[in-house]
């Protein structure tokens, strides 16, 4: 049901993060191109990894796209979950679960301590499966983004 994604898996996950945008009423800043997403995920060295859940027929249904990330009060890597998507049809068919659930697996196998992602605070039924799986909100945490403009004058291209 949930197996590593393969370079032939490229244009369904470029399709759902489409189609994740959209859900997140944002496709305008889905800019990812197939190539950019191959060379993430298959180039020399990739630092972005995905898993695919798939139907017991063999489709791809979801998607998960993560990276690691670490922690300097544990001192040990986590997983920070970029993208985790189940397209509406399959939902609550049990593919979002077990997405996570390898996520949470290979924490525990390759001793990292943390799995976190972000989650927009309208979307209730995200949070509400969220939290039945054990996650914890960070809600005095703020989330802070620097893009465009703002990154190339602070880059000092502008």
């Amino acid at each position: 049901m949930i197996r590593n994604a393969e370079v032939t898996d490229v244009p369904v996950i470029h399709a759902m993060i489409r189609e994740l945008a959209e859900y997140e009423k944002v496709p305008h800043e889905a800019r990812a191109t197939e190539e950019q997403l191959r060379e993430a995920l298959f180039g020399e060295r990739p630092a972005v990894f995905a898993h695919i859940a798939e139907t017991d027929e063999g489709e791809a249904v979801g998607f998960s796209v993560w990276f690691l990330s670490f922690s300097t009060w544990r001192g040990a890597h986590g997983i920070y979950l970029e993208d985790l998507y189940v397209r509406p049809g399959v939902r609550g068919g049990g593919h979002g679960k077990a997405l996570l659930a390898e996520l949470a697996r290979t924490c525990v196998e390759r001793g990292y301590e943390r799995l976190e992602w972000s989650v927009l605070d309208w979307n209730s039924s995200a949070i509400d499966f969220y939290r039945s799986v054990g996650a914890v909100s960070m809600d005095e945490w703020t989330v802070n983004r620097m893009t465009d403009d703002a990154l190339r004058k602070l880059g000092g291209a502008e």
